[in-house]
């Protein structure tokens, strides 16, 4: 019996401090008061004389009466913004405080974005590239958070921040080439148009299936840590994306696995034609972060200096604790969805025009930078002049480019080409030469066979 005793004094001891470890781990989600977020209790140690639930799912109390927990009795997560739709400083303790030149750049950026989606846009619509996806609306969100990260930070996107790349570097031509896939498209012409990606910018290509980047980042996050690297990882996905199957699985990954990762949803209103009452229930996104176990936080996403602090402040946390993180910006798609889509038949033009005309992150940067006297009427006519000869210029350039060699089609999966390969190579050939009045392989880049 004293041997029994003993055991069990021993097991008591030893869950005691396993307990302990765990309560240590889930403190470090109280220790800031940036990220408002409702935490779950330590769970107490293992005591089987006192009435309080044991399971380990969760940490509780007993209720004696039967009553369902209501969706709505809890307001709903504030939004957090450092400029009103003016451009003024709401709160001088969040400036950012940034130079100048910082802020400068933010709005050329953003409205050499805006040039370059005009430009292609109507590209598409004269049929010289086959698709197309605009930013407008959600330049904010892609200048301001990828300003806040590291270059060597990983990024996955999902469609539509082409505005990250280009804050990373990125130049007109290769965004021009992606989407006329000519001879310069770092992808060799085999991704549809606006499926960017560079290994140089850290930034992975981009797939059209929603949500498939949520848990490819959450493993990329994990090899990241487990290298002891000073790295984080940012995914972008739109609110509708969040319902995929995928978003769970990479959500619930990166945090049982502490993972240094920034989840960044856009939520723009629409997932094509579906607005959000219509895609959820609940409230947005950063609602369910609670519920992974994550810290969470609700952004201003036409205040890029809002998007900007979030990011930051998440990004240091993220690689100092080892933890991942969800940022719901709040913004608005202006633009249709794609070139295949005609956003007039679900919304109303009034809609659209008041985000374009009394709501929007550039406008909004442009009244902040006039009130410092850091930009003018004539500034703005001049800026607005080069950018589009800028932007013109690549696109002349692009289209006069080859396309790429038809080599490449069964190049950069093996290291040798295969045998199942080689005949599917010979075989594309003998049909081209058979038919080769309707294959103008003078079109082609440095053509040999």
């Amino acid at each position: 019996m004293a041997a029994v005793s003993s055991m069990r004094k021993m097991y008591g001891l030893c869950f005691h401090a396993v307990r302990q470890t765990a309560g240590r781990k889930a403190s470090r989600l109280l220790q800031h008061r940036t990220f408002r977020v409702t935490a779950v209790h330590q769970q107490q140690p293992f005591d089987s004389s006192l009435e309080k639930p044991q399971f380990p799912g969760a940490s509780a109390e007993f209720v004696d009466h039967l009553e369902f927990i209501q969706p709505n009795v809890i307001s709903g997560i504030p939004i957090y913004r450092v400029m009103d739709r003016q451009g003024k400083i709401v709160n001088p303790s969040e400036d950012p405080q940034l130079s100048k030149e910082t802020v400068l750049n933010f709005y050329q950026k953003m409205t050499l974005l805006n040039t370059m989606d005009r430009i292609l846009y109507e590209s598409q619509r004269q049929g010289r590239i086959s698709f197309y996806m605009t930013n407008y609306g959600e330049e904010g969100t892609h200048v301001g958070s990828a300003a806040a990260l590291d270059p060597n930070d990983l990024v996955f996107g999902q469609y539509r921040e082409a505005g990250v790349l280009m804050y990373r570097g990125f130049p007109l031509d290769l965004f021009m080439a992606q989407c006329y896939a000519n001879a310069d498209d770092l992808g060799k012409g085999r991704q549809m148009p606006v499926h960017y990606g560079s290994r140089d910018l850290n930034f992975v290509t981009i797939s059209s299936p929603l949500a498939t980047q949520l848990p490819q980042a959450a493993g990329a996050a994990y090899a990241l840590k487990r290298e002891n690297e000073n790295r984080a990882v940012i995914c972008y996905f739109g609110e509708g994306a969040a319902s995929e199957g995928d978003a769970h699985a990479g959500l619930n990954f990166s945090a049982t696995l502490e993972c240094p990762l920034i989840f960044f949803c856009r939520n723009n209103g629409y997932a094509i034609s579906t607005p959000t009452n219509e895609q959820y229930r609940g409230d947005g996104i950063a609602a369910r972060g609670p519920g992974y176990g994550m810290l969470s936080i609700r952004v201003d996403g036409n205040d890029v200096f809002a998007v900007y602090n979030a990011t930051k402040e998440a990004r240091r946390r993220a690689v100092a604790e080892n933890q991942p993180f969800l940022i719901e910006a709040m913004t608005y798609r202006i633009g249709h969805h794609s070139t295949s889509d005609d956003s007039s038949a679900y919304r109303s033009v009034d809609e659209v025009n008041y985000w374009d005309k009394q709501d929007h992150p550039i406008s909004r940067l442009r009244h902040y930078m006039t009130a410092r006297g850091w930009w003018s009427e004539d500034d703005e006519r001049s800026w607005r002049k080069q950018s589009r000869k800028t932007v013109m210029e690549a696109f002349e350039r692009a289209e006069k480019r080859l396309k790429p060699n038809p080599e490449l089609l069964f190049t950069d999966v093996y290291q040798e080409m295969t045998p199942n390969l080689e005949k599917q190579r010979e075989s594309l050939w003998r049909h081209v030469q058979q038919y080769k009045e309707h294959y103008p392989l003078d079109l082609y880049d440095k053509y040999q066979h």
